[in-house]
């Protein structure tokens, strides 16, 4: 039997989006965990979904029609954001057709929270948000945005990071069983060049350390998220992101983030999202018991039938490949 919670079948879609949608399913059911209630179990995602803006409402977006994005890669899309307990979303714009579709898909136990637009071209009118399934996690208490005190000049650089973040990053607080978790999702300004890029890294590390000791002593795990535009493993902006102690499990090295990765580096190259909390550090640890992660490469399984290039496939779904963490937590 499947995982999938997406249980209807849309008489509407033609044969092969259906044929295609099996063959997704089971290379799903392959690669992510099932949701388990005895030892408990939480499954948290990520994914950049590129422009996620409007829809065309078709079941293949012709030649002439704008957006790209039509129902055939929204119901895949669906599919797998319907296997996390709850899934940070990056680059969700202004217009919401297709977020609200894919609730609406995803059933009534599904909701969301998301921020306004962040306005100003670094901006680019971006929003970000996540997705959880009622049934599984709860809120908190807890959501707020990452703003760097004007006093911060002994804990950064001199001069480190002359401007707030350009996206500012969100935390929500998520109740599991026993457990009690912070995610902090954000989308790091590509910017002109990679250098630019280390200052609001630097940032990010610092604050999200300092909180986390300060959450920690209320049993809080602190779990940060999101695409960190970081090109490629060990490099500075990575060393910038890993300053302060964060650490992304070995899992995650071994899965690629971008459908454009090179063919020589694959898993290192283009090195954008990230999952990671802290393993050491007096009251930063994290409480949860890690099992397992990983990434999904939807690119086998989509537009088969009616094969499209990757550049054309990053305006459907998206330039970024989703990834994935399993803990176990107290029922």
């Amino acid at each position: 039997m499947s995982n999938s919670l997406i249980s209807w079948r849309d008489p509407r879609a033609p044969e092969f989006v259906a044929r295609e949608m099996e063959a997704l399913r089971a290379a799903l059911d392959m690669t992510i965990p099932p949701r388990r209630e005895a030892p408990r179990n939480l499954l948290i995602g990520t994914w950049n979904l590129k422009a996620f803006a409007s829809l065309t409402e078709e079941w293949l977006a012709g030649p002439d029609d704008s957006p790209k994005r039509d129902w055939r890669a929204l119901w895949a899309i669906t599919e797998v954001i319907s296997r996390f307990d709850v899934v940070a979303i990056q680059e969700i714009k202004g217009d919401l057709l297709a977020l609200r579709s894919l609730i609406k898909t995803l059933g009534l136990d599904w909701n969301f929270l998301i921020t306004d637009i962040t306005r100003g071209d670094k901006g680019n009118s971006e929003r970000m948000g996540f997705l959880f399934n009622t049934q599984r996690v709860q809120l908190s208490g807890l959501a707020g945005e990452l703003v760097i005190p004007d006093d911060w000049d002994s804990v950064l650089p001199s001069g480190a990071l002359q401007r707030q973040f350009a996206r500012t990053p969100y935390a929500v607080s998520f109740r599991a069983g026993g457990e009690t978790f912070i995610l902090v999702t954000l989308h790091v300004d590509y910017g002109g060049d990679s250098r630019g890029r280390i200052p609001e890294l630097k940032g990010i590390a610092e604050w999200i350390a300092d909180w986390a000791n300060k959450t920690t002593t209320y049993g809080q795990n602190l779990i940060a998220l999101g695409d960190f535009n970081i090109d490629r493993h060990g490099d500075d902006l990575w060393r910038a992101f890993v300053s302060t102690g964060l650490t992304v499990p070995a899992d995650l090295h071994k899965t690629k983030r971008s459908i454009f990765a090179s063919d020589d580096a694959p898993l290192l190259d283009k090195y954008y999202d990230q999952i990671a909390w802290f393993e050491s550090g007096g009251r930063r640890k994290l409480n949860m018991e890690y099992v397992t992660g990983g990434g999904f490469d939807f690119v086998p399984y989509i537009y088969t039938e009616t094969p499209i290039t990757r550049s054309q496939l990053q305006h459907r779904i998206s330039d970024h490949y989703p990834l994935w963490v399993e803990f176990n937590c107290k029922s």
